[in-house]
């Protein structure tokens, strides 16, 4: 007698991909770190949730990009598509005293289509509020930066926190979902491109 397939319970998002490069014209030698957020009833079930990147120079190209080329890979299982995973990312050097500093923030979240995606995304740096502060955090050599970079992916506090633009990178994504559409989810590209 065969027994019928049980329905799922969850579904999985597999994501692969690159963190490719950024352009930051006035910096060299910088490295990248990345974590992932996600909601509560997301879990992780294979791959690195952060990283570290090697520091890499300017190529010698008209773009004068930063080159990584950094890997990432991970496979979360959910069900519920509330708090669907964000990759932060922070970039440092070196500043003209030789203390690692941050150069840029930046999240997005993983593409909601199977397939292949590519982004450029513009990030931030926090600023100080007054140019005494200012004056004194660039003497002191330290520029104000988060505790816990994980808080850029969240909503509370940001409205407070003055930002400034400052660099790019690019990200490349593959991803693939297995047994959305079997909990009621549909986020095939066909329907998600009547939606724009």
């Amino acid at each position: 007698m065969a027994t019928a397939a049980a329905a799922p319970t969850v579904f999985l998002l597999m994501v692969n991909g690159q963190i490719e490069s950024a352009q930051f014209p006035e910096f060299d030698d910088l490295y990248c770190k990345y974590c992932f957020v996600y909601g509560h009833d997301w879990a992780p079930t294979s791959g690195l949730e952060e990283g570290i990147s090697q520091i890499t120079s300017k190529n010698r190209d008209t773009q004068h990009a930063l080159v990584w080329n950094f890997p990432i890979d991970i496979t979360f299982k959910s069900t519920n598509p509330f708090g669907w995973p964000q990759i932060v990312i922070s970039v440092y050097g070196p500043d003209i005293f030789g203390n690692d500093v941050v150069r840029g923030y930046v999240a997005v979240h993983i593409p909601f289509t199977p397939g292949r995606h590519s982004r450029t995304i513009a990030m931030f740096v926090p600023e100080s509020t007054s140019k005494l502060q200012k004056f004194t955090s660039w003497l002191m050599g330290r520029r104000p930066e988060f505790t816990d970079p994980k808080v850029i992916a969240q909503g509370e506090g940001r409205e407070v926190t003055r930002v400034r633009s400052q660099g790019f990178v690019t990200i490349t994504f593959n991803v693939v979902t297995k047994d959305m559409k079997k909990l009621g989810y549909d986020v095939s590209s066909a329907d998600m491109q009547t939606l724009q």
